[in-house]
């Protein structure tokens, strides 16, 4: 599965594991449930790969936080194109919790999702297998302003953004 950092527009290789509850832990960077993390909380203690968590569409940010500071990834999860959680995920993640890590979209992702996704916070998407990475790459500059704050500094201010600046 092709890996988009979409800030970048540039393809990357995945390291990251997805591990089930149930299989041992990779030495690898390993992507794990919020149950499992908690559960071994002791064990990651000492461990040199990076984690990451997979965070299901139903699961508030609020009940992860705690984890945050020991995590360098967290996957967002779109199980259908209309379902809009993991967009407002990836934002409470990055404003009120302020996780600098990356967060990964995947699932059922659409092109027009791409600027979306980079404004509330998303840094790469998980694309599916056979994927028009030309697509991804368009829509992802469709839209050049925007009217409300987000993730995404240094793009242009939409006009009442840039009036406001100016007083």
């Amino acid at each position: 599965m092709p890996l988009l950092e979409i800030a970048h527009d540039r393809v990357l290789a995945d390291d990251w594991v997805l591990v089930a509850d149930d299989a041992p832990l990779p030495e690898a960077p390993a992507i794990l449930s919020p149950a499992r993390l908690r559960q071994e909380a002791e064990a990651h203690a000492g461990r040199n790969a990076p984690l990451g968590l997979l965070l299901d569409p139903a699961t508030q940010p609020e009940e992860i936080a705690d984890l945050l500071p020991r995590l360098s990834l967290v996957q967002v999860a779109l199980p259908k194109s209309k379902d809009g959680r993991a967009f407002t995920q990836a934002r409470a993640l990055r404003e009120h919790f302020g996780f600098t890590g990356e967060i990964r979209a995947a699932g059922h992702l659409l092109p027009d999702h791409a600027r979306m996704l980079r404004r509330c916070g998303v840094t790469t998407v998980a694309l599916p297998e056979g994927a028009d990475l030309e697509a991804w790459r368009r829509f992802g500059a469709v839209v050049d302003i925007a009217y409300q704050p987000a993730q995404d500094e240094g793009l242009p201010l939409g006009l009442r953004r840039r009036r406001l600046k100016a007083a």
